[in-house]
């Protein structure tokens, strides 16, 4: 009968080895100001007004709280990982975009998020005004919620679902966070495996 752990690449071997340790770099990023109260409807309407407050990665209850708020029940959290326009995808929902000509980039740095919605102007529309609620959300989402190990972008596949923000809360996104995060916890038992995505606060509580 074999083994149903193969100790070869399986955590477990480093684990039965007392003289090895490991440390795993866990990669969250949150966006460390308020968002401008004028967002604060958008971002209600869609499920993400609790979320949008977290503003530290530390492990509080208020922050948990958050995150407990998101829907676990609905419609699922997928999307498609590629697209054939997508500059023209965030200029219809971000009304910018971060391409620069370059047609097949697949994610949204946070540095270009912060850089372009972190001051809204004071007469900004309220089409203005939702585009930057889809940003701040997709902030959340690729960096504290369902974080890449990578953790400096956000994957464009969660932004058309960002379209409606009436309908954004009848998604699932308390099973989508569960899921990214068992998917993490399975990936790092590599031992190869330094750094670690998902929602870290959620595990470390």
């Amino acid at each position: 009968m074999t083994s149903l752990i193969r100790t070869d690449r399986h955590i477990s071997d480093a684990a039965n080895n007392t003289d090895s340790y490991r440390l795993l770099r866990g990669r969250t990023s949150v966006w460390k100001t308020a968002p401008d109260a004028r967002l604060m409807p958008y971002l209600e309407q869609a499920g993400f007004g609790s979320a949008a407050l977290i503003r530290s990665s530390d492990v509080r209850y208020d922050l948990i709280f958050a995150l407990l708020r998101l829907p676990i029940d609905g419609s699922l959290v997928t999307g498609v990982s590629s697209f054939t326009d997508p500059a023209a995808l965030c200029y219809e929902l971000l009304g910018d975009s971060p391409g620069d000509g370059e047609k097949n980039f697949t994610g949204l740095q946070f540095t270009w998020l912060k850089a372009k919605f972190g001051q809204l102007s004071a007469t900004a529309t309220e089409g203005e005004l939702m585009c930057a609620a889809r940003a701040y959300i997709m902030y959340i989402v690729g960096g504290v919620i369902m974080s890449d190990a990578n953790n400096d972008k956000v994957h464009l596949m969660y932004l058309p679902l960002l379209a409606d923000l009436s309908t954004v809360s009848s998604y699932s996104w308390g099973s989508a966070v569960l899921a990214m995060l068992y998917q993490e916890l399975c990936r790092v038992t590599n031992p190869d495996v330094v750094d670690m995505g998902g929602c870290l606060p959620l595990l470390q509580s």
